[in-house]
């Protein structure tokens, strides 16, 4: 069982067959589907599933905080299921391509007071960009 149906079982989420295939099509690291890929994903596992539920799932998920939103540079929005695990994306500025990355350090102290200008800083966004090993080639 991943770590994400664990929550949402944690969280009571009412689990059905429709909702389980789409948690279990985002289980994995380095998992960040548009919401087509997830459907077809869903569909190959359960054919009947419309294109309809799997955003309406997606929506849940990310409302409930168990799945984050991710958008890159102006593409389809990808959907991370690693919501509760602190990380930073690497994007291949070609292929869109994104990973997972733990860079050392605390990101919130890069940002010296005088550059905060009062804002009540909660989160952090990094993204780091370049090619892949197989845009690079």
């Amino acid at each position: 069982m991943s770590d994400l149906l664990e929550r949402l079982r944690g969280r009571g989420w009412r689990m059905t067959s429709q909702r389980r295939v789409v948690a279990e099509v985002l289980d994995g690291d380095h998992v960040h589907l548009t919401a087509d890929e997830v459907h077809a994903r869903a569909a190959e596992r359960l054919p009947e599933i419309s294109r309809a539920t799997v955003y309406n799932a997606l929506g849940e998920l990310v409302s409930l905080g168990e799945v984050a939103e991710v958008c890159t540079d102006g593409r389809a929005k990808r959907y991370d299921p690693n919501a509760h695990h602190p990380h930073q994306h690497l994007v291949c500025r070609r292929c869109g391509l994104i990973r997972d990355v733990h860079p050392r350090g605390d990101p919130m102290a890069g940002l010296p007071d005088e550059e905060r200008f009062g804002f009540a800083v909660s989160e952090v966004e990094v993204t780091y960009r370049g090619l892949c090993p197989t845009c690079a080639d």
